[in-house]
């Protein structure tokens, strides 16, 4: 028997959580070939004007895009980096040596240094930097469009009615424009759920489902389509039986997501009264209002770094505090964790020259790139010295593998905060210093960091690739790379238990904490703070308040004796899965001895 087309269900990375129905949307995204001719002498300056004409049209049509979007939310923050990227000095000077030196016409010129730069940021380890190389190519396409006369993708959208955007991927810039009409999902080829098309799908609030292989080929404009975020799915063409089943799904999950929202302010309790401290991780300073928005207590890793890629020169002490000012003001009373830039390895900047290293994971990067660039990372302490007269700040060090480490941040940051007392700044009299642990060195010795450290942060993501000796971005081996893993979890449980001995404060800030079987474990190891997203704060604060302790203290024991991950694995679902199921998949929850939930949503972190 032939199955119907609409029998077919194309999988993904769900990464903006809901349940969508309507038809499709295919944005083609097709590349038309470059033009690659030389030009003669005489037409250099002609071809650098050309370029120049088409940043200009790029900028401006960014802008306008940009002034439709409301002030303060992340995308607005996303179209303003694009507008860094495509008036990028360095860019530009690439594009003009290869129109002066190499005589190729602009559009030759910026596909050929758009490619460079894309090669560069697609050979990190991080899975967030790497989809920065996403952003450069939109810019380069974006130029590319602009010196053909051509417009944007967002151009090929003229609907009335709700509908699903297919495509190979989509800019911040292209999903900006679509806010004006009636779309109600995405779905692109590519992409993880640290992709801007995701964090504009979330920000948007809609469903999206990226990394579908070959949507292109497989979907058409018209065709019914049903977006699945909680499962990672997308079926085509789907039946009346099954529409309806997606429809009884959105609805639950939506009326339970709304119902979770209006309980933001409610504290994270176990039913026997244990409470929890729930925080965010942030990237940008516009993420905090986010947080507070899901009930984030405080932002537990603010990720500095980031205020120094897409630019050219580093940002000055002055911006660096605006930026940790904002977040204090966004956040209230609540306290704020100020992570000094972790760049090198993984996190490729332009405004550091890094050297090349044949590994560079396990080089020149995060604290001992800062030690090596002593005046700079000076002024970055300064800042946050500045931030720490403004509220309740504390200060964290990435990527500690030696106690030599903290005792000279400690120093430096000393010295910063007597430097700006000295101006006649308000400055805290104390600024809590703590460590990331996330070499296995510091884990085994997390009693000696116990007792020297204000407080201790857990960063499983790295953790869990160093402890295992696995690429967690790696396709091949990410099945592997759980935190799950007994040897990790060994790690975990050693440093919350060497924090409770020595009276020093612990938090989780991986995305270990993001999911709700691994933060039950988590509490069932002895943890009592952790940080996630802001958008996973709600989820998690309900399947805390679905256990108790005694349960979850149990668990752990069980799980630390477990050989494998699967074993973790399956013991986690036999005692929680039936509890948990509707945060997982969306699915209602199971009558006693029911079925266990759907393999569609195994626990553990998807391999982006």
């Amino acid at each position: 028997m032939t199955l119907k087309r609409g029998s077919e269900v194309l999988l993904g990375v769900g990464s903006s959580h809901g349940v969508a129905i309507a038809p499709a949307v295919v944005l083609s995204g097709s590349r038309r070939a470059v033009r690659r001719q030389h030009v003669a002498e005489t037409a250099v300056e002609e071809e650098r004007e050309r370029f120049d004409v088409a940043v200009r049209d790029v900028q401006q049509d960014l802008q306008a895009t940009l002034s439709s979007v409301v002030p303060g939310r992340p995308e607005a923050a996303i179209l303003e980096a694009y507008l860094l990227m495509a008036g990028d000095e360095l860019f530009a000077q690439e594009v003009s040596l290869q129109i002066e030196n190499e005589r190729r016409c602009a559009d030759w010129a910026v596909a050929e240094v758009t490619a460079k730069f894309v090669a560069k940021l697609e050979r990190v380890d991080d899975a967030y930097m790497r989809e920065r190389s996403h952003d450069i190519d939109f810019v380069g396409q974006r130029l590319l469009r602009a010196l053909r006369g051509g417009s944007s993708m967002s151009d090929e959208l003229n609907v009335t009615e709700p509908s699903i955007v297919i495509a190979h991927d989509l800019s911040p810039a292209d999903t900006a424009a679509m806010t004006r009409a009636p779309i109600v999902a995405f779905v692109t080829e590519v992409g993880s759920r640290t992709s801007h098309t995701s964090i504009m799908a979330r920000a948007l609030e809609i469903p999206a489902v990226v990394g579908v292989k070959n949507a292109l080929d497989r979907i058409g404009t018209g065709d019914m389509v049903i977006v699945d975020g909680l499962r990672g799915q997308v079926i085509v063409d789907p039946s009346p039986l099954e529409i309806a089943e997606a429809e009884q799904r959105g609805g639950r999950y939506a009326a339970m997501m709304n119902k979770l929202g209006q309980g933001r302010d409610r504290p994270a309790r176990t039913q026997d009264g244990t409470l929890v401290r729930l925080q965010a991780n942030i990237e940008l300073a516009l993420e905090a209002e986010l947080a507070v928005e899901h009930g984030a207590e405080g932002i537990g890793l603010y990720r500095t770094e980031y205020l120094y890629v897409d630019r050219a020169a580093p940002p000055s002490e002055e911006e660096q505090y605006q930026s940790f000012r904002k977040v204090l003001g966004e956040i209230g009373d609540r306290p704020v964790t100020l992570r000094t830039f972790d760049i090198g390895g993984d996190k490729f900047v332009s405004t550091f020259p890094m050297p090349k290293e044949l590994n560079p994971m396990l080089g020149l990067r995060a604290v001992r790139l800062a030690l090596s660039e002593r005046a700079l990372f000076f002024e970055h302490l300064r800042a946050m010295a500045r931030a720490s007269g403004q509220g309740d700040v504390q200060v964290m060090i990435p990527m500690v593998a030696s106690l030599d480490e903290l005792h000279a941040v400690r120093e430096l940051l000393e010295e910063a905060r007597l430097s700006v007392k000295a101006e006649g700044q308000v400055v805290a009299d104390v600024i809590p210093l703590g460590v990331m642990i996330e070499v296995p060195a510091a884990a085994v010795m997390a009693d000696m960091y116990a007792r020297e450290a204000d407080f201790l942060s857990i960063g499983t993501n790295d953790l869990v690739q160093y402890a295992l000796a696995i690429d967690r971005t790696n396709q091949a081996l990410a099945h592997l790379a759980s935190p799950f893993d007994p040897g990790v979890l060994r790690l975990v449980h050693g440093v919350i238990r060497a924090g409770l001995e020595h009276d020093c404060p612990v938090s989780l800030c991986g995305e270990m904490a993001s999911d709700p079987m691994g933060a039950l474990l988590l509490l069932g190891f002895g943890l009592r703070s952790m940080s996630m997203e802001s958008v996973a704060i709600p989820e998690i604060k309900e399947a805390i308040s679905r256990v108790n302790m005694t349960e979850l203290k149990t668990l752990a024991g069980e799980a630390l004796a477990c050989r494998t991950a699967s074993e973790v694995n399956d013991l986690l679902f036999e005692a929680l899965g039936d509890r948990l199921r509707d945060l997982l998949t969306g699915e209602p929850l199971s009558t006693p001895g029911g079925p266990p939930p759907s393999s569609d949503a195994p626990p553990g972190l998807s391999s982006d």
